[in-house]
């Protein structure tokens, strides 16, 4: 059995929330966790939606990791 470890250099995660200030408290954490992976934040987009069935709006986003240089 071979035993490999292979670093990350990229990672792509996507978040949701039902407030702006809850999906910045989101990223902002989850930017802390990749941080002890020797990740950082190479790119963030975000999108707003209305979501009829929860009658509210819905906010996104998709933030792009890579390995720190």
């Amino acid at each position: 059995m071979d035993f490999m470890l292979d670093r990350l250099t990229d990672k792509i995660e996507f978040y949701q929330a039902y407030d702006l200030a809850s999906l910045e408290k989101i990223i902002a954490s989850k930017i802390d966790d990749n941080k002890g992976m020797l990740l950082e934040v190479h790119a963030v987009q975000h999108n707003v939606v209305f979501d009829p069935r929860a009658e509210k709006m819905l906010y996104s986003a998709t933030v792009h990791f890579k390995a720190k240089k």
